[in-house]
């Protein structure tokens, strides 16, 4: 991640060139430019949704092409391939990946441009020309709020953008995190990441934490290449090699607090509507939230559960939402009531309840975005749910244990997760104390 746009180089502008070029000369031949792997790719391709049966793919800072080269073979309906545009502005990177799409039979569906991913312009970059944009690891290079104002525009109707970012992974940073990063780049986290893509028009299809063996994939090779080249070329190259030791040696030390998370998007159009528009709950809606908990449940405990809710302490008037069909009739249901940790006020998230017959139409996604956009809005700070680990990631919820958070009663490490809303307050530690009604 150490890149030519460091601060380094900047301030000495007689010695850029000469540390660029020390730059591209240490991570030239590495499989990876930044922490990924091809689980994650895939990974991150699947929570796209349907794509066209050969999609329109933009690879952005596509460095030796390791993404371009799986997204060339594997997107697109029924794993059909894509054509792929992939950008970057090294050229030995784009002849390593024209190379590796020969070699692999994808020549033909391989484009090759050495541009600015910064300023594309011109024939090819039109508005809308991509139903795919794919940027792992290479918006750390433009700030990800440029990122994602810039490469919005690419985007064709319904398309999609996924990036990675890295980002804190705990709420209190060290002071010596801190002091690697701050002046480097302003790291934030999940929540503030979400947040800021939601005000720059997108919303989020699903969230992904990249696992410590992508950050391997990286830093191994790349420390390999620290040591071969250790006291070999001038003083640009010792100061390239210097500065990926720090980072290195920062990651050994701070690791656990800062990660990669990738974010795949989808831009909100003027005039596109919402299928599964979601409000908060009236009187009128408590029959149907009834029936719509009963027929996904298939047993009276969780609507029982919220017909209790309703009448405890723990009830948040205008924090149980309600997604409507294209008829008005109740679609989905999820509830947010006041929950503790070791005294400190969150949210419990539950129950969260679609109609079976319109189960992975995104109306259960769509109230559950409503509802914690309402709890942000209001100043609530932490949510925690108890729910599938393969679906609430997607709003940006992680495992609880990382903020020091359990259950008081035993459960999956993974399925007992945390949403922090607000990350410029502090996340309480400590057992969960949920609602009476809930009988724990």
């Amino acid at each position: 991640m150490t890149d030519s746009n460091s601060p380094d180089a900047a301030c000495d502008p007689d010695g850029v060139d000469d540390f660029t070029h020390a730059f591209f000369a240490l991570h030239h031949g590495l499989p990876r430019q930044a922490p990924g792997s091809d689980a994650s790719t895939r990974h991150l391709l699947s929570l796209c949704g349907p794509l066209p049966e050969r999609p329109r793919v933009l690879d952005l800072g596509c460095g030796p092409g390791r993404s371009a080269l799986l997204l060339a073979a594997e997107a697109g309906a029924a794993g059909a391939g894509a054509e792929v545009t992939a950008v970057d502005l090294h050229a030995p990177f784009l002849d390593e990946l024209r190379a590796s799409a020969a070699a692999r039979g994808l020549a033909d569906r391989v484009r090759t441009v050495e541009a600015d991913m910064g300023a594309l312009s011109g024939e090819g970059f039109e508005d809308g020309s991509f139903d795919l944009v794919w940027a792992e690891g290479s918006a750390y290079l433009l700030g990800f709020d440029a990122a994602l104002a810039r490469w919005k525009r690419l985007l064709a109707p319904g398309g999609t953008l996924v990036l990675t970012e890295c980002q804190w992974s705990v709420a209190q940073p060290s002071a010596g995190a801190r002091a690697f990063w701050d002046p480097h780049y302003a790291l934030r986290t999940t929540a503030g990441n979400l947040a800021a893509a939601q005000a720059a028009g997108y919303r989020v299809l699903g969230v992904h934490d990249l696992p410590g063996s992508d950050w391997a994939e990286y830093y191994g090779p790349l420390a390999e290449r620290v040591r071969a080249l250790s006291g070999t070329g001038g003083p640009a190259m010792a100061r390239a090699l210097a500065a990926t030791r720090e980072e290195l040696d920062v990651r050994d030390r701070h690791g656990h607090e800062y990660g990669y998370t990738g974010y795949v998007l989808r831009p909100v159009r003027a005039g596109d509507g919402d299928a599964w528009p979601a409000r908060p709950e009236t009187a009128a809606d408590a029959a149907a939230v009834r029936e719509i908990n009963l027929a996904a449940f298939g047993t009276p405990l969780e609507a029982d559960l919220v017909d209790a809710l309703r009448a405890d302490d723990s009830w948040l008037p205008g924090l149980s939402y309600v997604a409507e069909a294209p008829d008005g009739s109740v679609a989905a249901h999820a509830l947010l009531t006041r929950c503790e940790v070791d005294g400190a006020p969150a949210l419990a998230l539950a129950p969260v309840a679609a109609d079976p017959a319109l189960q992975r139409s995104g109306a259960g996604s769509s109230v559950v975005r409503a509802l914690l956009a309402a709890a942000r809005e209001r100043g609530e700070s932490l949510v925690l749910v108890l729910g599938h680990p393969a679906y609430y990631p997607r709003f940006g919820f992680l495992p609880a244990s990382r903020f020091g958070i359990r259950a008081p009663f035993e459960v999956p490490d993974e399925a007992l997760m945390a949403l922090v809303l607000d990350d410029s307050r502090p996340v309480p530690t400590g057992t969960i104390r949920y609602p009476d009604p809930f009988g724990v």
